[in-house]
């Protein structure tokens, strides 16, 4: 797995792409934001950890630019700790928040863990087993698109992974610890406000909050509109 490593500190950098050489991955590192996003365009590696403090742009402009264009899994690896940089970046379109510093072993878990949460099903997937109809809303998850009716609906990887796992099983629901558990991983530990931000960003893109039903004081529920 070819691994982009943003990080303008040269040493962070070195210690970084050692530790996911040993790991077997592929690093290739960049020191700025916008070799990172050329880099992306240009090369489609597999993953990139992205560091927020880059010294032409933030991290989350880079993250929010790479998402215009591409889907590839983005772990930011930053020292800023606040919720509301986590919850920046995850708005942006990040699929983690790691704080730093951070020991190898888990960044490594992290990567693989969302990795496996991101991955298309092994071969040749079954359309009808990746995809999912609920009234006029379509969610394919091979191709990690979304349409309501005939009109595509952009939603960032982490509002796809939220609107998906809510239609497992459409009229079911999930309490909101549920779902950080199960989008955001075991290791988030922000709080469930979270959740309720991107839900508020998904009714909007489908426009129509009826689509994501809240249960007071306990979570959410699919809603099926035709």
């Amino acid at each position: 797995m070819q691994v982009l490593v943003v990080e303008d500190d040269e040493s962070v950098a070195a210690g970084l792409c050692e530790g996911l050489g040993r790991a077997g991955f592929e690093p290739r590192r960049v020191a700025t934001g916008a070799e990172a996003v050329a880099n992306v365009s240009a090369s489609a590696p597999d993953f990139v950890l992205l560091d927020l403090g880059l010294p032409d742009m933030d991290g989350t402009d880079v993250c929010r630019a790479i998402r215009a264009h591409s889907q590839v899994p983005i772990i930011v690896v930053s020292a800023r700790g606040e919720e509301i940089d986590r919850v920046l970046a995850l708005e942006m379109g990040a699929d983690d928040y790691v704080v730093k510093p951070c020991g190898m072993h888990e960044l490594v878990a992290r990567i693989r863990a969302v990795a496996r949460r991101t991955a298309a099903p092994d071969g040749h997937p079954d359309q009808a087993a990746t995809t999912r109809s609920i009234g006029a809303l379509t969610i394919d998850r091979r191709t990690q698109r979304v349409h309501l009716g005939r009109r595509e609906v952009h939603l960032t990887p982490k509002e796809f992974d939220l609107l998906y796992y809510l239609t497992e099983d459409p009229g079911a629901v999930y309490r909101r610890s549920e779902i950080l558990h199960q989008v955001w991983g075991a290791n988030w530990y922000g709080t469930t406000k979270t959740v309720d931000a991107h839900v508020a960003a998904i009714r909007k893109k489908l426009g129509d909050p009826r689509w994501i039903e809240a249960v007071r004081g306990v979570g959410f529920r699919i809603g099926i509109l035709s």
